[in-house]
Formats: C-alpha cells, sequence, structure tokens
C-alpha cells in the first residue's frame, strides 16, 4: 500500500497523506479527459475575467444587477481554482499524493466557494424581484452599500459556516487505508477512509447543506413565485416577455446548480461504493457553472453583449494607435 505511516501512536494521524486515484473504473485511460478538462479550466477563467472587464470599462452595466454578476465570476475563478490545478497536476505529471492539511484546506474551500456561488444567486434572485415587483422603490433599495453588505456577508457567513467539516473530518483517525477513488477530497470521500465512528460528519454535511443553501433556494423560489405572480398581472404581454427574459438565465444556471449538488449529495451520503458518474459529477459541477455562468449570461442578456463589442472596439482602437 502507498500509505506513509507516521512512526508514533500519539500522533493525531497514523496516515500522513492521502492518494488521489481519479474517476474509478478508468484509470488507464482518464489522463484523455484532460483537455476537456483544462478547455473548461481555461474558458471559465478567461470567460470570467473577460465579464470583470467589459464590467468595470462600460458605464452601461455598472448597475447592481451586473455588480452581483461581477461578484459571482469571481466566486466562479476560485472554485475553479481550487480544484482543477491539482486534477490537472494528477493526469499529466501523475502528482497523486496530496497531504492531510492539503487535502482538508480543499474541502474547506469547496464548501465555501459553493455555498457562496448559492448565496449569490439568492441575491441575484432578490435583485429580480425588486426591479420586477417594485420598480420605483428599485434605486433606493438595491444601493451599492446593500451590494457590498450582502458580498461582505456572503463571505463570512459562508467561510464561518463550513468550518465544522473540515474540522470534524481532521478528528477522524486515519489509521490504514489512504486510497481515496476521487479527483478531489471530497468530506464524505476522505471521512469513508476512517477507522473510527464518521456518522457525525455525514449528519454534519447533511444539516449544513439544508441549513445554508436550502434555505437560499426556498427563498429563491420564493422570489421567483412573487416575481411570476406579478408578471401575470401585467396587462401587457410585451412588457411581461421583457419582465421574464431578464430571468430566464439566472433560471437555467440555478436550475443546474441545485440539482447537482442534489444528485452528488445523495450518492455521497447513500454510502455506495464509490462510481464514475457521482465523482464525474461532482467535478464537473465545480467546473461547468464557472465556464456556463458567463455564457449563459453573454448570449441572453443584450447589454452585456454590447459591453463586449465596446470593449472589443476599445481594445482595437488602442492596438491601432500604437
Amino acid at each position: 500500500m502507498s500509505a506513509s505511516l507516521k512512526g508514533s501512536n500519539s500522533s493525531k494521524f497514523q496516515v500522513s497523506e492521502f492518494v488521489l486515484l481519479g474517476f474509478p473504473g478508468i484509470h488507464s485511460w482518464q489522463h484523455w479527459l484532460s483537455l476537456p478538462l483544462a478547455l473548461l479550466y481555461l474558458s471559465a477563467i478567461g470567460a470570467n475575467i473577460l465579464i470583470l472587464i467589459t464590467i468595470c470599462q462600460d458605464p452601461a452595466l455598472q448597475q447592481p444587477m451586473y455588480y452581483f454578476l461581477g461578484i459571482l465570476s469571481v466566486v466562479d475563478m476560485g472554485l475553479a481554482t481550487t480544484i482543477m490545478p491539482k486534477i490537472l497536476a494528477i493526469f499529466w505529471f501523475d502528482a497523486k499524493v496530496i497531504s492531510l492539511p492539503e487535502c482538508f484546506a480543499q474541502i474547506y474551500a469547496i464548501h465555501c466557494f459553493v455555498g457562496m456561488e448559492s448565496g449569490i444567486f439568492l441575491c441575484m434572485a432578490f435583485d429580480r424581484y425588486v426591479a420586477i415587483c417594485h420598480p420605483l422603490r428599485y434605486p433606493s433599495i438595491v444601493t451599492n452599500a446593500l451590494i457590498l453588505k450582502a458580498a461582505l456577508f456572503m463571505v463570512l457567513r459562508n467561510g464561518l459556516f463550513v468550518i465544522p467539516v473540515p474540522v470534524l473530518a481532521a478528528q477522524r483517525n486515519y489509521c490504514s487505508k489512504n486510497e481515496i477513488e476521487h479527483c478531489l477530497c471530497s468530506n464524505l470521500g476522505v471521512t469513508s477512509l476512517a477507522c473510527d465512528d464518521k456518522r457525525s460528519n455525514s449528519i454534519c454535511q447533511l444539516v449544513l447543506a439544508w441549513v445554508g443553501m436550502g434555505s437560499d433556494l426556498s427563498l429563491i423560489i420564493l422570489s421567483y413565485t412573487l416575481i411570476l405572480r406579478s408578471v401575470l398581472r401585467l396587462n401587457s404581454a410585451e412588457a411581461a416577455s421583457k419582465a421574464l427574459s431578464t430571468c430566464g438565465s439566472h433560471l437555467i444556471l440555478i436550475f443546474f446548480f441545485y440539482t447537482v449538488v442534489v444528485v452528488v449529495s445523495v450518492t455521497h451520503l447513500a454510502e455506495t461504493k464509490a462510481t464514475l458518474i457521482p465523482v464525474l459529477l461532482n467535478v464537473l459541477h465545480n467546473i461547468i457553472p464557472p465556464s456556463l455562468n458567463p455564457m449563459v449570461y453573454a448570449l441572453r442578456t443584450k447589454e452585456l453583449r454590447a459591453g463586449f463589442q465596446k470593449v472589443f472596439h476599445l481594445h482595437l482602437q488602442k492596438k491601432f494607435r500604437h
């Protein structure tokens, strides 16, 4: 076995490192997946940087809806960067070993960024609710100060809220097996290797998911229920269509995000043997939203497309001047 054992029995951990084997059942050819994953990662970083540059340089986009989109872009880049460099290192350089502190730090970062993404979706739903249901009061309610407070609250809430997850994982006794059938350190995947009782970790994961993202999703559903009720009262079909179109891209991303969260959580909590589909879904859930979010908003938001064109024209003009 590739486990490294510490000499002292009094040590907190007998296993000093974990080995990330990659995707279950396809170890011999999983390196071929590195190309599409690397392309997804590069597109996620590039597209989100482009959105941030466009929002900063186009005065027409400097409004709350796009500020929230900019915050989402930062969170998306953080989420993708938390996992992708290590996954690519596993595939390209066979760097499968990860130390215990690095593994627990990755568990913390993944939970933190996923929680922040859920929180930003809630902020965006609230923004659309006020814009559609209370348009006259929108400028006085959704201010720059509110956006700053909401962003800070989401960072603090998720930064503190998920601390018990890696702390509880670090308190388990890892005494023998250290090979993880995964590309990243998932909480339940790591604690499944523990030699002692790990039920507290499963309960903690379930409670945090329901209290954190469950409450976010409930409030998002409430916001869109109120939006739909308000839109159905509009006499103009054109006005109703315009109001709903501004929410369409948001709803697409929310549906994908929470559907995969539920699927991954259920498969992990079932405590079945690691199989390819749940592990692949877990990885894709951390890389597809960061690359998908900018494309969906760019395709469905006319103002953002116009902003892209302005930025490209400005860049070309500066280039020709030099």
